[in-house]
């Protein structure tokens, strides 16, 4: 075998220079953390978040570091608001080239016959329809173009059960199932799906769910195998490789960042 058959296409900093990225839940937490690395990375990103203020804020920072940032309000259970994002998208910069499917709630700790069907339909709503909506018309435009990757967020929670959280699990397992089989519909059409599936990441999110106490905070904790939560920019970092060359051949993978939580 070749030397040059043997070689790791690599994505080294600036790589995704010329590219257009789209990130829903931008104006804090993972999203904003991984639209921040788009833009360090070279790329024009799109942000887009329900929270307009939080969102403007994310597009400051992104041209704080010489990037160029579009802001764009989006309820991603909105068909209308995602199509017009996007169009918005390809107005202002003329492609996408990768999408990061972020924006999720949280569900407050409830056992599941306690739950409003209110309840269901609101979390249900924006983590898995809210993917399903973004998806569906991110393909329509990378199908033009000749490709491109996206990136959905599932969580922990995605892969196992947790007590009092019923509707959030069953929403995040949906978001595998629909990336996997949407990847297996489009592979041989040059667009790569995969989804992250991130531990008890240090997030405002995550501040609410716990209450915001020390106490809350270190009961989670005490559940992550490496003693802390996540970082934000740790799963950033994850799904750049996702949307990299270097992950070309990963098609319809969830990746796990736990901490070893789920192992």
């Amino acid at each position: 075998m070749r030397e040059s058959d043997m070689a790791t296409p690599v994505n080294d900093n600036g790589s995704f220079t010329g590219k257009v990225g789209f990130v829903t839940g931008a104006g804090s937490g993972i999203g904003r953390a991984t639209a921040l690395a788009f833009a360090r990375a070279g790329a024009s990103v799109v942000v887009a978040d329900i929270g307009e203020q939080s969102n403007q804020e994310t597009a400051r920072l992104i041209e704080q570091q010489g990037s160029r940032a579009l802001a764009v309000r989006c309820n991603v259970t909105q068909t209308d608001d995602v199509k017009s994002a996007l169009d918005k998208t390809i107005e202002a910069f003329g492609r996408l080239d990768f999408a990061f499917n972020n924006a999720g709630i949280e569900q407050p700790v409830m056992a599941a016959g306690d739950l409003t069907e209110q309840d269901w339909d609101r979390i249900v709503a924006v983590n898995l329809r809210g993917v399903f909506l973004c998806m569906k018309h991110e393909i329509l435009l990378m199908l033009k173009q000749g490709g491109g990757a996206i990136v959905n967020t599932s969580s922990g929670a995605g892969v196992k059960g947790f007590q009092g959280q019923a509707a959030y699990a069953a929403a995040k397992h949906g978001v595998i199932g629909l990336t996997k089989s949407a990847a297996l519909d489009y592979a041989a059409q040059n667009i790569h799906i995969n989804a992250v599936c991130p531990g008890i990441i240090s997030t405002a999110m995550m501040d609410r769910f716990t209450g915001g106490t020390v106490e809350g905070r270190e009961k989670v904790i005490s559940q992550e195998p490496v003693g802390r939560m996540g970082k934000p920019e740790e799963i950033a970092a994850a799904v750049l490789w996702l949307c990299s060359d270097a992950a070309a051949f990963v098609v319809g993978h969830a990746l796990v960042i736990d901490g070893g939580q789920t192992a």
